[in-house]
């Protein structure tokens, strides 16, 4: 059990990055303070990183941005690339294919240096500030993350936030997982206790719908073996309607016996299979990334759960990795 912060690297704007180490139990994780990143995930007996990383800053600079990241203020897609909140339009930056705004844009937290609130044998604190109109939403707003390590292997990520006007909040953690250490997570076993899902347009973007996953590819309320392709996955899974207690929503289990049951307090899990994401020298597919996160989209869709935030209010999102092998 123990904790070490040394530094990482310099940014190309010449500041300094520390990692962060934490260890209770069985299990070890890294954490950096650009992107509020989960670096590597190391479970005894295992002789590997469970999780996509990189030894590298420039990575998660360039091409790896999203691997491992805390991605807000708001995280996924908004379709139209704006919102109105208040009886204001508010335009977002159109960052993928000329119209859509994805991940917050160049501004999202993935993107900044956290500051370093607390470290404790086994949690560390990480803080950011985001001034109004940052990533082209209102709000001076104040957010905060923590992760804690437990036995036997536990580690929970607690985020809030908080603002001082009507803004939008739903952030994510954006880590690709593969259990087996192999080239791609073809073989890995998925479960989701999920009903309902978002059907998504060729853009990635929900359609609207929200279906059901009874008779269809989508259903992975049964344990069962995945492959890439079958199905395409860049879609949300629906667990509720609104935040609930903590609760296992998903397994993954590696075909080397390694597994991950992960819990949240959110409405959806998005599931995205990597067919785009490389780290260097490494081919697509190698890591599934699972996002814990309200419905995306959801200013552009009555039905979804709403993502706005007032000043009268907390953002809390808890979300909680337990591994075993």
């Amino acid at each position: 059990m123990g904790t070490a912060v040394i530094l990482f690297g310099t940014t190309a704007d010449g500041r300094d990055i520390h990692k962060i180490t934490l260890s209770a139990g069985d299990l070890t994780v890294s954490l950096l303070t650009w992107g509020a990143v989960l670096q590597d995930v190391r479970l005894a007996g295992v002789d590997r990183s469970l999780t996509l990383g990189s030894d590298s800053l420039s990575d998660y600079e360039g091409d790896m941005r999203y691997h491992g990241s805390l991605i807000g203020p708001v995280v996924n897609r908004i379709s139209t690339a704006r919102v109105r909140l208040e009886g204001m339009v508010y335009e977002l930056e159109r960052n993928e294919k000329g119209y859509i705004h994805l991940h917050s844009g160049a501004q999202g937290t993935h993107l900044q240096v956290w500051d370093i609130v607390e470290v404790t044998e086994n949690s560390a604190t990480l803080s950011i500030t985001l001034p109004d109109g940052l990533c082209g939403l209102p709000g001076h707003r104040q957010v905060t993350v923590t992760f804690a390590v437990t036995a036997p292997a536990n580690l929970t990520m607690r985020v809030t936030g908080q603002t001082d006007t009507k803004t939008l909040m739903n952030f994510a953690n954006h880590s690709y997982w593969n259990l087996d250490g192999t080239d791609t997570w073809a073989g890995h076993q998925l479960c989701i206790a999920a009903e309902r899902y978002l059907p998504g347009t060729d853009d990635a973007y929900p359609t609207g719908e929200i279906a059901d996953v009874s008779g269809t590819e989508m259903d992975f309320r049964t344990a069962r073996k995945i492959a890439p392709g079958k199905p395409p996955l860049d879609n949300n899974f629906c667990l509720s309607d609104a935040r609930t207690g903590l609760r296992d929503v998903l397994w993954l289990t590696g075909q080397s016996g390694v597994q991950m049951t992960m819990a949240t307090t959110e409405t959806g899990i998005q599931i995205y299979d990597g067919r785009q994401a490389q780290r260097p020298g490494r081919g697509t597919y190698e890591g599934l990334a699972i996002e814990a996160q309200s419905w995306p989209d959801a200013p552009n869709h009555r039905g979804f759960p709403s993502i706005m935030l007032t000043p009268d209010a907390l953002y809390q999102q808890i979300t909680r990795w337990r591994f075993g092998k």
